[in-house]
Parts: structure tokens; sequence; C-alpha cells
């Protein structure tokens, strides 16, 4: 069996998605050899075509799409799951627009959102997420966006929600939020590719119907979240959408994509973003 990288997240959706898959509890296309790493790491290694298979952020097929597309399952996309833009209580509104923000990655569909607003146009300074909101606090910038768990714990941090990005989008556009994807580099065999989607849908067919099997690996990756944030996280970012994006996610998607190029200047694709538009 022919071997393959593939770049996950060490976020609970990601975890709960592939652990069946890489624990052999469903069958695999391939020999996988998992990266777990944080997502704008993902987006640096796709955007150097390193992977065969990896978690990215959506705002990443903005420059990658002509080398990698788009999986139909494993994604992380719905509704009322969107990034939030926090402050701390002082901050006031007054300050928002030319506010210093910090972003926890260039390429995140986060950071992509914030700019699609045309309403924060403050300096932006890259850091890991899991920092966000410790800068936030601490003053090193005025705003932040938080994502994954955040979402969950900010106000424990005394921090204020300004802007739930999430929201906006929805209101804006009626479509699904589409977060992140697992997508497969465009010269890797469509069979391959074809299997370790309907793989990835297996695997969470699984981690649906077994929960309890995924629990300690999950906690071994999340060691500082709470049963309690873990499982909100989960039932957030995990939705029908990851099982299959279908008409409507691939609306969202496509909606998003075609916007952030057309701010950037640039022709829509004519190869399209998903597997099926793939050449055989």
């Amino acid at each position: 069996m022919s071997a393959c990288q593939l770049g996950l997240s060490p976020c609970p959706n990601d975890t709960f998605i592939f652990h069946a898959l890489l624990h052999g509890l469903v069958p695999a296309p391939c020999a996988i050899r998992p990266h777990l790493a944080d997502v704008e790491e993902l987006n640096r290694l796709v955007a150097q075509g390193i992977p065969e298979f990896s978690k990215i952020s959506i705002g990443e097929l903005v420059r990658s799409h002509g080398r990698y597309a788009l999986l139909s399952a494993g994604a992380a996309l719905g509704f009322g799951c969107g990034p939030l833009l926090v402050a701390r209580k002082d901050l006031r509104p007054e300050k928002f627009r030319f506010a210093s923000i910090a972003i926890p990655g260039a390429m995140t569909t986060a950071n992509l959102l914030l700019t699609l607003t045309g309403e924060f146009l403050g300096e932006r300074r890259e850091m890991l997420f899991s920092r966000v909101m410790d800068a936030v606090v601490q003053g090193e910038t005025e705003l932040g966006v938080i994502i994954h768990e955040g979402r969950f714990t900010y106000q424990q941090k005394g921090l204020v929600k300004v802007l739930d990005l999430g929201e906006w989008w929805e209101q804006s556009y009626h479509l699904p939020l589409p977060l992140g994807g697992i997508v497969v580099r465009r010269d890797v065999d469509r069979g391959l590719a074809v299997g370790m989607n309907e793989a990835i849908a297996q695997s969470l067919r699984f981690a649906r119907k077994h929960p309890e099997q995924s629990q300690d690996y999950i906690r071994a990756h999340a060691q500082e979240l709470s049963p309690e944030v873990i499982a909100a996280h989960i039932k957030t970012f995990v939705t029908d959408f990851s099982l299959d994006l279908g008409q409507a996610g691939r609306a969202a998607v496509t909606h998003l994509l075609h916007a952030a190029l057309e701010r950037e200047g640039q022709k829509r694709p004519a190869e399209g973003f998903f597997l099926e538009n793939s050449a055989d």
C-alpha cells in the first residue's frame, strides 16, 4: 500500500473526525502518515505543495486552488461557528476601525472574513491562535480575532465581543460559513483521492456511532480544555456538512473564494475548487 501524508489540526473537531481512520477502525486507502499542526502551519505546507492531503483554512485556497482541490468530507462549515473579534472592556468603539488586531494567521478564513467586512483597517499582527486572547488582555494589541475554542472561553479572560464574523457572513450572504476543509493535491491518483474522501466520511460516521472510543485521543491533543469545552467545540464545528459539503456547502465555499479573488483582482479559476472538477 502506498503512503501519503495527511495534515490535520490537534483541535477536537479534527481529532474526533479522524480518530477512527488513524487508528485502523475504518479502512484507509493508503498508509497514512499523520502530521498534526496548527492550521496556519498546515496552510504554509499546502502553499509549498508538500502534503498529499491536508486540513487547511478555506482562505488558503485563494492561492492554492491551482495545486489542490477540496474534498467533500472533513470540512468545518456551518452556522453559528464563526470567528469572533474581541476587545478589552475599556476599548472605546470609536477606536475599533484603526485599532491593532491580533490574527491567527494571514491565510486563515478568520483574517479573510475580517478583510471582507471592510471595517477594520488597523495593523494586523500574526500569532498562534492560542496566543491571541492573551495578546489582547496584556495590551499587545487592541483587538483580537479568536477561533476554535476561544469562542467558548473569551469571557473568562474579561474580553468582550466586538463582532461575530460568522453572523456577519450569514446575514450578508445567507449561506453557511466555510471555515476549513480537507484538500488533496491535484496530482494525486483520482482513485486514491476518492478513497480518502470516503474514508474520512466513514471515520466520522464511526465517531458519531462510538463517541467514547475517541475521547482519550481527543483529550491527549486538547489537554488544556475542559470536557465541557471539548464537547461544545465538537458540536459547533462538526456538522452534517462535515460528512458531505453538499450543494449548500459548495455554494458557500465558492462564494467566499470568489469574493476574495475579486477583492484581489484575480480571475475565477477554470479548474474549479472541488475534487469533482479535477481532471481524471
